[in-house]
Parts: C-alpha cells; sequence; structure tokens
C-alpha cells in the first residue's frame, strides 16, 4: 500500500485516500447509498451501486440542501443529490486491525449541517484515541424530516440506519471492528441517535453510545402532518411527494425558513402549541413505523438495556442562542413570564420555578427554563429511563465557561463538540473558544476525548454509572485558579433544583393541539 496514497477495497469496490493529519489516512466522500433525487426523491436510501477500478476519496461529498441560518445555504448549492456520502479516518488502514469505531452524528437543529466542516475533522481523535471515527452527512430540512404523503417518515434517520449499515459491512476494510461500534452525537445529532436507541431498524448496528444535549423536540404524525402542510403551502403545493417533488431540492429550504420566522412571532400558537414559542419545524416524527415510539418511552420500556451509554448536557444551554439572536441583557419581565408560562413542565409552573429560583432576575429565568425544556430536562430523563429499562448509563454536565464572544457564553450549548474533536481553533470553535484557545481548553479536551475513547473501546468513561439514589455524575470544569487546572469530579446531579421541577413530567411526541 502506497503511504501517501493508502487504498482499501469495500464491496462496492476500491478507494484511494490521502494521508491528513496527525498521520491518519483519510477517505473522504465515500458513498453509502444512491443519491435520493429524480425517482429516488424523498425515498428511503438505496445502497450505492459498485464502480469498476479506483475512485478517488480526497474531498468530501456536497452537503444536502440547507437552511440559510448561519449562512449554511451557501455551503449547499448543488442539486445533482449525491449528498450521502460518509469519511473515514483511520490510524491503521489495514482489515486486521480490529480497532474501535466511532460514528458521528453533527447536529443543527435538523435544517443544517454536513460532514466536512472544519471542527469534525477526525485526525486528532482516531490518532491519540486509537479509534476509527467516520462522520456522515445525511438529509436534513424538508427533504429528511417533513412527514410527506407518499414518503417514509424520517428519512434523515433512515440515512443514518444505512450508513451504520455501510460501517457495518466494510469498517473491517479500514481497521475496525464491525462489533465494536460507538455511535456519538450531539443537538440534532443526539436527537437522532436517541431516536436510532428506539429504532428496531437501527438495533445491533451499534453497542455503545454518546448522547450530548439531546434535544426534547419529537412530534406526533398529527402535529408533523400539519406542519408539513403548511410548508408546502407556502410554496403553493400540497405536502405529496407529487407536488414537492416538482421543486428543485434547493428551493424548499427557503420556504421552511420563511414559515420558521412566523412560527418565531408566536404564530400558529393555536395548532402548534410550545412550538410558537420557537422557530423549530422539523424533528424526528413518532409515526409508529419508522420511529415506533419516543425514546424515553422505549428506553424505559427496555429498548436499549443492551446498549452502554453516556449522556449529558452543557450547564448553559441556551445562553448561546441568546448570543446569537441579541436578547442577551434584553430579556425584559413580560418575556421571561412568557417562556416561563411556554416551557414549564406541562405549562403550569410558573410560580414554581420563581420560588425555585428566588436569585434569578427576567433573564436568568429566561436561561434556565429554554435549557431545561430543550436540552437539559431531556438528557436527564432520557439517562433515567435507561436506567428504568434495566440499562447502563453515566451522565455527565459541562460546566467551564467558554472565553469566547468577550466571555458572555457561560458553558454554552455546542461547547463540548470541539472538546470531543479537539479541533480547537477552526470554524465555530473559534467563536467558542476565541483565538488561541487558552489551556485549559486543551486540558479538558483532553479529558473528553479519553474519556470517550476508552469507553469506545470498552474500558468505560472513567466514572461511575449513573443510578437515581446517588445520581452521580462527571462535572467537566476548570478551578478557579492561576493555572487555570481543569477537573473531572464526580458529585451529585449539580442541577437538582430544576431536576426536583421536572420530576413528574413525561416526555414523549409533541401533539396537535387545535
Amino acid at each position: 500500500m502506497d503511504a501517501e496514497q493508502p487504498e482499501v477495497r469495500t464491496q462496492a469496490g476500491a478507494l484511494r485516500g490521502e494521508v491528513g493529519k496527525e498521520g491518519t489516512a483519510v477517505f473522504r466522500g465515500v458513498p453509502f447509498a444512491e443519491p435520493p433525487v429524480g425517482p429516488l426523491r424523498f425515498g428511503a436510501p438505496r445502497p450505492a451501486r459498485g464502480w469498476d477500478g479506483v475512485r478517488q476519496a480526497t474531498g468530501f461529498g456536497p452537503p444536502p440542501p440547507q437552511s440559510a441560518a448561519f449562512g449554511m445555504d451557501a455551503l449547499a448549492s448543488a442539486d445533482d443529490g449525491d449528498w450521502l456520502t460518509l469519511n473515514v479516518w483511520t490510524p491503521d488502514p489495514g482489515p486486521g486491525a480490529g480497532l474501535p469505531v466511532m460514528v458521528w452524528l453533527n447536529g443543527g437543529g435538523y435544517v443544517i449541517g454536513m460532514s466536512g466542516l472544519p471542527e469534525y475533522d477526525g485526525a486528532r481523535l482516531a490518532r491519540e484515541g486509537g479509534v476509527v471515527l467516520v462522520t456522515l452527512n445525511y438529509r436534513v430540512g424538508i427533504e429528511g424530516f417533513a412527514l410527506i404523503e407518499g414518503a417514509p417518515a424520517n428519512r434523515g434517520l433512515l440515512d443514518q440506519v444505512a450508513a451504520l449499515e455501510w460501517v457495518r459491512d466494510n469498517i473491517r476494510a479500514f481497521g475496525g471492528d464491525p462489533d465494536r461500534v460507538t455511535v456519538f452525537g450531539e443537538s440534532a445529532g443526539a436527537g437522532s441517535l436517541a431516536a436510532l436507541l428506539a429504532m428496531d431498524r437501527a438495533a445491533g448496528l451499534f453497542k455503545r453510545a454518546v448522547v450530548q444535549s439531546v434535544p426534547g423536540v419529537f412530534f406526533s404524525s398529527a402535529l408533523a402532518a400539519d406542519i408539513a402542510g403548511e410548508l408546502a403551502a407556502e410554496l403553493g403545493l400540497r405536502p405529496t411527494v407529487g407536488d414537492l417533488g416538482t421543486v428543485p431540492p434547493g428551493r424548499l429550504p427557503a420556504a421552511a425558513d420563511a414559515v420558521g420566522a412566523r412560527t418565531g412571532q408566536g404564530q400558529y400558537a393555536d395548532r402548534w402549541g410550545v412550538l410558537a414559542h420557537t422557530s423549530v419545524l422539523l424533528a424526528p416524527v413518532v409515526d409508529g413505523e419508522v420511529l415506533p415510539a419516543a425514546p424515553w418511552e422505549a428506553l424505559a420500556a427496555g429498548a436499549a438495556r443492551d446498549v452502554e451509554l453516556i449522556v449529558g448536557h452543557t450547564r448553559d444551554e441556551h445562553r448561546l442562542f441568546m448570543a446569537l439572536d441579541g436578547t442577551l441583557g434584553e430579556v425584559t419581565e413580560d418575556r421571561a413570564a412568557v417562556a416561563l408560562r411556554a416551557f414549564t413542565p406541562d405549562g403550569s409552573s410558573e410560580e414554581a420555578y420563581r420560588k425555585a429560583f428566588p436569585g434569578l432576575d427576567p433573564e436568568g429565568l429566561y436561561e434556565v427554563v429554554n435549557s431545561d425544556w430543550l436540552f437539559r430536562m431531556p438528557s436527564l430523563h432520557l439517562a433515567e429511563a435507561q436506567v428504568a429499562g434495566g440499562g447502563r448509563v453515566h451522565f455527565y454536565e459541562l460546566a467551564w465557561e467558554a472565553p469566547g464572544m468577550g466571555g458572555v457564553l457561560g458553558a454554552c450549548h455546542g461547547l463540548d463538540v470541539p472538546l470531543t474533536f479537539g479541533n480547537l481553533d477552526a470554524g465555530l470553535p473559534a467563536l467558542l473558544l476565541g483565538t488561541p484557545p487558552p489551556v485549559a481548553a486543551e486540558e479538558l479536551s483532553g479529558l473528553f476525548r479519553a474519556a470517550w475513547t476508552g469507553f469506545a473501546a470498552g474500558k468505560g468513561p472513567g466514572w461511575p454509572a449513573y443510578d437515581i439514589d446517588r445520581r452521580l455524575v462527571r462535572l467537566f470544569d476548570a478551578r478557579p485558579t492561576a493555572t487555570g487546572a481543569v477537573t473531572g469530579e464526580v458529585t451529585a446531579y449539580p442541577e437538582a433544583v430544576s431536576r426536583e421541577l421536572w420530576q413528574g413530567h413525561v416526555f414523549g411526541a409533541l401533539p396537535l393541539v387545535g
């Protein structure tokens, strides 16, 4: 094998990659399914066709159509549909290496996200952790998650299953062990992973999972169908394969963005309930077929008892969104009251929140209830559902405060992503961490990477499993000392006040309310 141009043979054909950073062999843009366009538009993914000769695998595949959020639409201009590709980093590209495998599911609110972003470069994690690292594209937005008549639900999830099947069938050629696969994901990637834990189609495709900040937004079929009708109406169409299939893929995200802008202003409250206070329009659908039950229900019934989990969240999940939308320093008492009425458990605990957090001003209350509703409590309840179902789970909270953007971010949403990959100075990490990143970020990243790769190797993450008696969690933080020394303290779950407020809440599929 050429040391500079490594080659491997997959079931579909031979691939030629390159030697990337950290001395790892990397293979980019590998198709795991046929392009879902033309007659395959809005369909379940089909295995990629084989090829003759040696296929160059040195460039990322094109991303699926993207929302305009954060300018992501500019990165996805092609309508050729060759979106369903994956990338592999390996320190030992040989069929006998038998290394643990880690498969990453990126976030992006189910409307943006692509595997080719610099923060997801897998070279460092693969080399230092001794793992084969896989990242992948899956359909997002209307293409991947709208409930369309004549199409299977949750096509983005089906793409992920197809990628995991490709890993099962091909990863040995890259030095990986198909019997030691760990899937890890953050935000919408964590929500996708929670769904996979509940799906029969994903059973047996991975042994371990790391669920980082799982969002609590899953839709009932009735709610998803009503939203899809509104999205299609924005284009003057019906939510059917026949109608939407006439629209070029690149045009669909703008329709969803337009409806989302109105939703964020409080429209549709009489039909969509709590979603009227967000811009969330697309999410996994509990359709009874692809996704038979909401993850919390499925795990409590034992669906994932054979899959060992790490689950966790950041302390200040919502702070990033407040910084990006300009609400930091601008939250009034009226705005806080609206959020408390919308996002507290069962919509009836505004006063309970105020009493439980007497020292918080309106902005503090606004931040904590948003963090609890969308990420913190769904993550905690997922862990407790796994325990109830007879499974094993380790829990963590990231409490270290990001120094980027003038230090206003706290331990915000997404901060654990650069710490997990060890890519601290490119893309979003530069925004969160500042340039150059502080020494504490590098030290905390070392703790994250050691825990995640040790877990993938079957050694455990390095702290005790969570149970409902002691509720022990790993607290990732940095001590306020001159050296900024980092710590991985094991302590009782620190958000006990929120936990008690949400103790009786049942997370499930959001209903159509009118």
